[in-house]
Order: C-alpha cells, then sequence, then structure tokens
C-alpha cells in the first residue's frame, strides 16, 4: 500500500456571523481547531459585513501568533465560500474577480463572503494560494428544473452544497466508483433540510431550503399552499419580514412546537407527547417524499441514498425514511458534518492533482448552460 503524502499543510477560514472559526491540517489529519469570537458590541462599529474584515484579520493573526503557527509555512489556505454569481460545483482560486465582487457585496451579505477576503490578505504577501470549496452558490440545475410555473419567478439553487458534494464522493468511494461515475440522491437534514439529485457528478435538481422548497424542518416551513400564502399576506395580521420569518427561522418545530430542537420534539414524542410525535414523523414523511421526487428525476437509476446532517442521528428519523425509500437504493448514512475537514480535502485534492481547480473569472454563470443533456 502506497503511504499518502501528508506534508501539505493547510489552513482553513471559516467566518460565521459572530465568530470565525479556523482549523489547522496537515493532509487530512486535523491537528487542531480554534473558535474566535467577535463580541456583538465590537462588530456593531461597523456598517457593513464587508467592513469588518481588517478587524478580523488582525485576531486571525494574533490566533496564529498563539498557535506558533507562520503563515508561510503553508501549503495553500481553504476558505468557506460566500454569495458569488451562481457557478459549478469544485474548487476555485481566489482572483481578482471574485475578491471584487465580494467587496462589492454584489450578491448580498453574508459572514462568509468575508472567507475568501481573509485568506487572500493573509496568504498572498507570502505567496500562499487560497481558495474556495464547493460555496453556496452551486448552481448546477438543468434548465427544466429551472422552470417554477410562473414567468416571474425562476427556481433557485441554494443548499447544503459543500456537505452535500463532500458525502456524496464518500458513498461514490463506498461503492468503489468515482463521484463522476454515480447517480445520488443526497438529504442534508438539519435546522434546513435539502435534498439532491446527484448525477454523475452535477446536482441536476435540489430543493431550496432557503426559498421555502421541500420538507419542513426544525425552524423552516417547506413548501406551502401558493393560495394560502397569499391569503396570510394579505390578511393584515404580519408585515412583509414576519412572514419571510414564518417561513424561515420560525417555521416548522419552531411553529408548532416553540421549539428547533429535533432532540427535544423525538424527546417529547417518547414520552407520549402526540403532537410531537406526529410533527417528527411528518418531517420523517415529507424527507422521503423528497427523495422520491429525486428518484423520478434520475429516471429511478440510484446507486444511493445519502442521508447526512445532524437529525441523521437519530435513529427514529434514518428507519423513518429509509422504510420509505430503501426500494429505490441502498440507504448510506453519515451522520453530521465537518465544513472544515470539507474544505480541507477539497483542497487537498487540487494539490494533489486529482482535481483541476477552476477559475471563477473565467466561469460562465452556471445556469446550466455547460450542460444542457438531461439524459442518464
Amino acid at each position: 500500500m502506497t503511504e499518502q503524502n501528508t506534508e501539505e499543510k493547510i489552513l482553513v477560514i471559516n467566518p460565521g456571523s459572530t465568530s470565525t472559526k479556523i482549523a489547522f491540517f496537515i493532509g487530512e489529519d486535523k491537528r487542531w481547531i480554534e473558535n474566535i469570537a467577535h463580541p456583538a458590541d465590537e462588530l456593531a462599529v461597523f456598517p457593513r459585513v464587508v467592513d469588518q474584515l481588517d478587524y478580523r484579520l488582525e485576531a486571525l493573526r494574533r490566533e496564529l501568533q498563539k498557535k506558533g503557527l507562520r503563515v508561510e509555512e503553508l501549503t495553500a489556505i481553504a476558505a468557506r465560500g460566500g454569495l458569488l454569481k451562481p457557478i459549478p460545483g469544485g474548487v476555485y482560486a481566489v482572483d481578482r474577480a471574485m475578491l471584487e465582487e465580494l467587496r462589492e457585496e454584489r450578491y448580498g451579505r453574508h459572514a462568509s463572503n468575508l472567507g475568501a477576503l481573509l485568506a487572500y490578505e493573509l496568504g498572498s504577501p507570502h505567496n500562499v494560494p487560497s481558495y474556495i470549496v464547493d460555496p453556496i452558490c452551486v448552481d448546477e440545475l438543468e434548465p427544466v428544473a429551472r422552470i417554477s410555473g410562473l414567468p416571474q419567478i425562476q427556481r433557485r439553487s441554494v443548499f447544503h452544497a459543500l456537505n452535500q458534494k463532500r458525502q456524496a464522493r464518500r458513498a461514490a468511494a463506498e461503492l468503489g466508483k468515482k463521484y463522476e461515475e454515480v447517480n445520488l440522491i443526497v438529504a442534508h437534514l438539519g435546522g434546513g433540510i435539502t435534498v439532491g439529485a446527484h448525477r454523475r457528478g452535477r446536482v441536476v435538481d435540489v430543493s431550496n431550503g432557503v426559498d421555502g422548497e421541500g420538507p419542513l424542518t426544525p425552524e423552516r416551513s417547506g413548501s406551502l399552499p401558493a393560495a394560502e400564502v397569499v391569503q396570510l399576506a394579505f390578511s393584515d395580521r404580519y408585515t412583509r419580514e414576519e412572514l419571510l420569518r414564518l417561513i424561515n427561522g420560525r417555521g416548522g418545530f419552531v411553529a408548532y412546537l416553540g421549539t428547533n430542537n429535533a432532540r427535544e420534539v423525538e424527546e417529547r414524542a417518547a414520552a407520549g407527547d402526540t403532537e410531537a410525535d406526529l410533527l417528527f414523523a411528518a418531517l420523517c414523511y415529507q424527507v422521503a417524499r423528497e427523495i422520491g421526487a429525486c428518484a423520478a428525476v434520475l429516471s429511478g437509476q440510484v446507486d444511493a441514498v445519502v442521508l447526512t446532517g445532524g437529525l441523521a442521528y437519530s435513529r427514529r428519523a434514518v428507519e423513518e425514511i429509509r422504510k420509505r425509500v430503501e426500494f429505490i437504493a441502498p440507504v448510506l448514512v453519515y451522520p453530521g458534518e465537518d465544513e472544515m475537514a470539507a474544505l480541507a480535502e477539497g483542497v487537498l485534492r487540487v494539490l494533489r492533482g486529482e482535481e483541476a481547480p477552476r477559475s471563477y473569472q473565467e466561469e460562465g454563470v452556471g445556469r446550466g448552460e455547460k450542460d444542457k443533456s438531461s439524459g442518464d
């Protein structure tokens, strides 16, 4: 057996709304991980998220100094991708076009926008390359999947791309194949739930958890009857912002049961709470229904169904979903998610020549132009 090269030294940067998580890897080995907290009163002085760059950069440098890690010793830096133009999945070298759009917040404000900016500012003075991996803007939908039913509305691709792609590669390896050789259905089960149809390395259709598609979740409503939503919108009971919050943040378990803690709901159900029992069963039922829809997208040619995310730790959730969908394909379960490892693994594939890095500047708008085929 050939010994793997474990000399690649990778720093991973994953900015959140009130913290910046960093980790250091040598090869696949995670040597340490730290969460740099940013107090709310210190962040409040910055008008825009991007204005926090120098502040977070200084905090990052202080932490690296405490750890005794010199940037010039790194092979590469992996960063969480932010809100960018729709692009196919993959590993992207941080370039001027990407940095410009993130600084302008051209596609929206989000803490993840700081990832590539921090990586570049930290690494470029030492000629250390920076990359992002499968950002949240990954869009590989086929043209037919974009049709909503109204020309004023086009379906969007917004999903847990980083974890879905990582677990899809893991499933393919377990099947003895490459990701580009298999058809998979991947269900990310967390506070948000997205279910994607992966055809030979591309997510050709996926439920958009942010816009209110797919199953109900611990804190999101999932798909709703459109006419009823219109009635609610014009009922004068809610403002626009309140109604959007009901769909994303105050829906699902929160709306019915007052909690977004799925474990608590499962425990209440086990203790005899009939409403909690029904809601937990409904979540599993709706996930299975979405998996069935993805099976149709893939014309029934499915190598495996993959369950991942925090809810995949629940034995009840896994078994209730499995019993409804195992007729489609074998069910593989990979509980939880590890964004830091997923980012490091993506960059390792590039460093080891297993995957070619993509150019953001040269990439098309990723709206399915590159793959018009609908066959299997």
